[in-house]
């Protein structure tokens, strides 16, 4: 059965309108996804005040996101994020799923903009294989990080990751279902999709600038050996 949701999120972000106004609509590769080949039209785009962007479907579904930008003191600005949209079904798992989701986002969102912004970017993405579904899966990708249960944000630990040159990552995002490492060139995302129904997986945000095809098979290399 369908069902609408909306998520909205508030917040501070460094950043003046401009920058976060790019963040947002051209330069998601940074701390998103690449938003390239999304389908849709902007139904509002007020740069660098105002931006919507909506996708529609069969039977009344639609996917829509709305950034409110107003500047703030200090080269700061402040963002109005809303979400909303349609669920097809289990709509409480997958509210959950997205609500906790975006909240990771726009925390990337802000790592991005504090340490990265308007740098180029490689983007790569891995999901782990069907063992990666189990109650234990996001376990085991902490443990294979080497993060202990005193691991925490701003915990400073040693990386020795594919692509990664060994250096030191800081923990820049802790929770139940995801966790955000950040070094020098790089932000590094790893996400329990599991506690929402699917497999575990991890984003790469690649700051460096590197090989995407080496860096996208390391990481599923990396990923696949935790559950071989």
């Amino acid at each position: 059965m369908n069902r609408e949701f909306e998520i909205v999120v508030e917040g501070e972000y460094p950043g003046t309108p401009e920058q976060v106004w790019n963040a947002v609509t051209t330069e998601t590769a940074g701390w998103l996804f690449p938003a390239d080949g999304l389908v849709g039209v902007d139904l509002v785009a007020e740069r660098p005040r105002h931006h919507v962007h909506r996708m529609e479907g069969a039977d009344g579904w639609f996917n829509q996101l709305e950034q409110v930008i107003e500047a703030r003191a200090d080269g700061r600005s402040f963002l109005r994020w809303v979400h909303s949209g349609v669920f097809t079904d289990d709509w409480e798992t997958q509210y959950d799923g997205a609500s906790q989701h975006t909240a990771f986002y726009l925390h990337t969102l802000a790592e991005y903009l504090e340490h990265f912004s308007g740098r180029p970017v490689i983007f790569a993405a891995v999901d782990g294989p069907a063992a990666a579904t189990g109650p234990d899966a996001f376990d085991r990708v902490k443990a294979a990080l080497e993060l202990g249960s005193g691991a925490g944000p701003g915990t400073q630990v040693p990386v020795a990751l594919p692509g990664v040159a060994s250096s030191t990552a800081i923990v820049d995002f802790w929770g139940d279902h995801f966790v955000g490492l950040r070094t020098n060139d790089a932000l590094y995302r790893f996400f329990g999709r599991n506690a929402f129904g699917g497999p575990v997986g991890m984003t790469v945000h690649d700051f460096g600038v590197g090989d995407a095809a080496e860096l996208q098979a390391a990481w599923q290399d990396w990923l696949d050996r935790i559950f071989d």
